[in-house]
């Protein structure tokens, strides 16, 4: 298939359904809408099951419920709808029950606006529920990515058992871009994948069978939390951080955004290269694991300073570059919020400010 023309709410639907998703619960949240409403038409065509909640929370436990059994499962929400998936999250994760769930942000504080935001960076990265469970969060800067990374999603949440969360923006649900759609996995490679989880899952097992996800959830004794924890420990540390490092070798400023303030970022460090004026960028396109080790290759010799853009006042993600900095370069933001978009004159005169320091 070539490329189409798609909303970036309805590529990463038909993503899903491609990746084997083939249950979907969720509850109507402008700017993400879209995506229900494409996966309420796209999902009977597969054998899928689609189900409009009575609210998120009943939806995040139904899809669940649809996780344990080994179906791909996956939700999408809107910034307020996303703080009500917490306890369900944070059970899955619990659970060690794979499953796919997408932020379409919002603005804030608060309720906020329908506009887009990255204010739910903290609560994505750390804080998406109890109990101090992490997640993979992938950060789309294009429709293309989006359905990419919600694809591979899947593929990432079914070898962890873990809750894998794309966290997305307004600008990027709603935007339509060419993007070529990834292949799409024949019913025999589904029904593989959910018989591959037979071990663990909720298909009718014998009383005698000791490691069905339903009852994960319910073994408190102490010993077996922290063995719980550790394992959990050490399959977060073995996660792999991803960015984009873009002309850092001789950058004289390097500007740090994510999502579609990076997009915004990189087309103003290539209008300054053109110049003459040596900027650089680091994408996080994890966000977590954050990419602290990309910060490492900036040439702190040459470089005057590093410039944070992001959607969101305060600062949030400017925490995780100060962990990755260290103190080698002066810090400064760029920063909207409540539902305005970054805009590229705005980047560029920030940059060139702290470029001239």
């Amino acid at each position: 298939m070539g490329r189409v023309l798609m909303k970036g709410c309805e590529a990463i639907a038909e993503a899903a359904v491609r990746a084997g998703c083939r249950f979907y619960a969720g509850y109507p949240i402008t700017p993400q809408n879209e995506i229900p409403e494409y996966l309420s038409r796209r999902l009977p065509e597969v054998g899928g099951v689609f189900v409009q909640g009575e609210s998120e929370i009943a939806s995040v436990n139904m899809v669940y419920g649809a996780g344990q059994t080994g179906t791909r499962s996956m939700t999408t929400s809107s910034s307020t709808g996303v703080s009500l998936y917490s306890e369900g999250i944070a059970f899955c994760a619990s659970a060690r029950i794979p499953i796919v769930y997408v932020n379409v942000a919002r603005g804030g504080p608060g309720i906020g606006s329908i506009q887009p935001s990255q204010q739910d960076y903290l609560q994505a990265t750390k804080a998406s529920g109890n109990g101090g469970f992490q997640m993979i969060v992938l950060a789309p800067s294009t429709v293309q990515e989006a359905a990419d990374m919600t694809y591979r999603a899947f593929d990432l949440a079914d070898r962890d058992r873990n809750p894998v969360l794309i966290l997305s923006d307004g600008v990027i649900g709603t935007i339509m871009e060419p993007v070529e759609l990834p292949p799409a996995k024949t019913e025999e490679e589904v029904k593989a994948n959910k018989e591959s989880k037979r071990s663990w899952a909720c298909v009718g097992h014998k009383l005698d069978v000791a490691h069905r996800s339903w009852i994960q959830p319910g073994t408190f004794l102490p010993a077996r939390l922290e063995e719980r924890n550790k394992a959990a420990a050490e399959m977060y540390a073995s996660w792999e951080p991803e960015a984009e490092e873009y002309l850092l070798e001789d950058a004289e400023i390097v500007i740090t955004a994510y999502g579609i303030s990076a997009r915004i970022a990189k087309s103003v460090v290539d209008d300054m290269r053109r110049e003459g004026k040596k900027a650089g960028l680091i994408r996080p396109i994890t966000v977590n694991p954050f990419p602290y080790a990309s910060y490492e290759k900036i040439n702190y010799g040459v470089c005057k300073g590093i410039l944070d853009v992001e959607m969101a006042i305060p600062a949030l993600m400017v925490q995780d570059v100060k962990m990755g900095v260290k103190g080698r370069a002066p810090i400064e933001t760029c920063l909207c919020s409540g539902g305005n978009i970054m805009r590229k004159g705005t980047v560029r005169k920030a940059a060139e400010e702290l470029l001239l320091r």
